[in-house]
């Protein structure tokens, strides 16, 4: 599991315009031990591990670009926010892949439910809630395009990570804390139709059918079309290969992955 190590990447940011000799942002370290914070957010316009790594040998137009984006604000703020909470590592699924290795993304993505879940913390940052409280009711005219609410919940890959994350802090765009899972789990409840005991406690140890788990994902999206699988394998508690370009057939995969381990046949109403 490769993290970012919060304390250099802030030191980087201070001394970005004059630092001779790169920072070792990025560890790889073993997540049964380590104490992290992990993130969740809408992805944006974003920074690559290549590009974190290597952020100080860019000339300076392109290091400028690069820090400008917006997905290297959420790096900065969610590294501020973990030091202030006391943590020395964070892991962000932009950054700490290395997409280019197929292995590796491989791997993350069969993990990815157990990293949320073995996180001390999870940051959610809500991009499009500018007010510092948390939307406790349906809005289509702050939220027309997102059913009312705020896009976070619309995404694949979120469902996951919500569910997963035994803490959970809520951000507005502007990384004021709008509220945690615990306290707002009555109005999650009616956001995602997910129990209030599986919000509060997770999904072990509770006997839920295969469908009523995917109702919970009916609605939402993913910009990859194998990525509505790979969003449900934790959940699922299922492992697979992942093959970007089969299209619809991971999800097929997915049916029979998750048929083969559980015998719930009430998949088939998907």
């Amino acid at each position: 599991m490769k993290l970012l190590k919060v304390e250099d990447v802030l030191k980087r940011e201070e001394d970005i315009q004059h630092a001779e000799v790169e920072y070792d942002v990025i560890k790889e370290l073993g997540d049964e031990t380590v104490r992290y914070a992990i993130l969740s957010h809408r992805w944006e316009v974003e920074v690559t591990y290549k590009e974190i790594t290597g952020l100080a040998k860019m000339d300076e137009r392109r290091r400028e670009e690069v820090r400008n984006r917006p997905g290297y604000q959420k790096i900065i703020r969610s590294c501020e926010q973990a030091m202030k909470d006391g943590y020395e590592w964070l892991w962000i699924d932009t950054c700490c892949i290395d997409k280019r290795s197929s292995a590796e993304l491989s791997e993350a993505i069969n993990s990815m439910y157990r990293w949320y879940q073995d996180a001390q913390v999870c940051y959610a940052h809500l991009n499009d809630v500018d007010d510092s409280t948390f939307p406790a009711e349906q809005n289509v005219d702050t939220f027309d395009k997102s059913d009312g609410w705020p896009e976070w919940f619309t995404r694949g890959w979120t469902l996951q990570e919500l569910i997963a994350s035994k803490q959970l802090e809520f951000f507005d765009k502007n990384w004021a804390p709008i509220g945690n899972k615990r306290k707002l789990a009555h109005v999650l409840g009616d956001i995602t139709t997910i129990p209030y005991d599986v919000l509060r406690n997770g999904l072990a140890g509770k006997r839920l059918s295969v469908a009523r788990i995917m109702s919970w994902a009916a609605r939402r999206k993913t910009t990859r079309v194998e990525d509505r699988a790979c969003s449900l394998m934790g959940l699922f508690e299922v492992n697979m290969p992942m093959v970007y370009g089969e299209g619809k057939k991971a999800f097929q995969r997915l049916q029979l992955e998750i048929i083969r381990t559980s015998g719930d046949h009430s998949i088939f109403a998907w």
